[in-house]
């Protein structure tokens, strides 16, 4: 077996799991109520404890969160790896197709309209209305993109139609919070700062098949995606037909991205990082390896994120999306420094 295939293979059959388990228990752990390791193991298992109130606190309130960082952190990180292969670009992300600024739209749509009919309020407690409106605004965007995929021929040009799409919503958006009250701004504001905490148990059931079904179209993905990695016209040698690759990421992408943000609101920097920091792990770019592999990573970081986001002795809980920025960012820095190196990883 060759040196990186042995070192995949410890990394993801033995340490990434491992991780993955710790860091979901002790996400269990943290909070402003403190509960014994022991009873939530046994929570766990059984159902039950020495306190009926430590029982809520974890099936009602942990539990849903660490579930949702858990379907987070594989969403973005897989439509993040397969993003940078399509486009060959190690600065490509799950919302360079504009998704997470055609959610903000809707969003902000939603909160003008409300404000209009005078129902703010009955807004902001009704989670179901804000997914809705991110859900339109993001399947908007989506439709846009996915008619320009099947008229240009390169997807470079994809990629900038695609920021353009988003710096034009982004825009709107703008136009929208300039003649909105503080109170409006105040919804939005809250929802763009992304939670991992806001999901019921009704709303993970119905984003989990979601999250599952983008991922395993992309698992479908991995020869097409490995004949990418060298370049287009390669793919087209081997009989790949491009504008069906395409299609299929860009549709797997924005169900994965899509939901997310429609659940969570937008998280950044998870699916850009998480790749890079992946390959680094296990030193090889075949998606046999590294789509399961950037999935744990992605998980593995939302963990530790959601961990850092709680403050110790606290009922405050940090913005994810601002500690996911604290983490990536200095990981986009690196990349920078770093792209020659990275380049090779995408045949450059």
């Amino acid at each position: 077996m060759l040196p990186q295939k042995r070192k995949y293979t410890l990394s993801l059959r033995v340490a990434l799991p491992f991780c993955i388990l710790v860091l979901f228990i002790l996400d269990l752990f943290l909070g402003s109520v403190h509960i014994p390791v022991g009873e939530i193991l046994e929570i766990i298992f059984t159902g039950q404890s020495s306190k009926v109130s430590w029982t809520n606190i974890i099936w009602q309130f942990r539990m849903p969160r660490a579930i949702t960082a858990l379907l987070v952190g594989a969403a973005l990180s897989v439509s993040g790896l397969q993003l940078q292969t399509l486009f060959r670009n190690p600065l490509a992300g799950p919302f360079v197709l504009g998704i997470s600024t055609g959610a903000s739209l809707g969003v902000a749509l939603m909160v003008m309209a409300g404000s209009i009919l005078g129902a703010v309020f009955s807004f902001y407690m009704n989670s179901w209305l804000i997914i809705l409106a991110s859900t339109i605004g993001s399947s908007l965007v989506l439709f846009l993109v996915l008619a320009a995929s099947f008229k240009v021929r390169d997807s470079m040009t994809l990629l900038i139609i695609g920021l353009m799409f988003g710096s034009f919503t982004g825009a709107i958006v703008s136009v929208l919070q300039f003649y909105s009250n503080s109170e409006e701004i105040k919804i939005y504001l809250i929802w763009t700062m992304g939670s991992l905490g806001r999901l019921s148990w009704e709303q993970i059931i119905i984003l989990t098949p979601i999250v599952i079904a983008g991922i395993g179209l992309s698992f479908s993905m991995i020869r097409p995606l490995n004949t990418l990695l060298l370049s287009e016209n390669y793919a087209l040698s081997m009989g790949v037909n491009i504008k069906k690759v395409r299609l299929i990421i860009i549709i797997s992408t924005s169900i994965l991205a899509g939901s997310v943000t429609a659940f969570c609101g937008p998280i950044a920097f998870v699916g850009l990082a998480v790749p890079h920091l992946t390959r680094l792990l296990i030193n090889t770019s075949d998606h046999k390896y590294t789509l399961p592999a950037v999935a744990m990573g992605g998980i593995i970081t939302m963990f530790i994120c959601d961990i850092v986001s709680q403050i110790p002795n606290s009922e405050f809980v940090l913005p994810i999306n601002a500690v996911t920025s604290l983490i990536g960012a200095p990981v986009v820095v690196w990349v920078l420094i770093r792209k020659k190196n990275i380049n090779r990883a995408f045949g450059k």
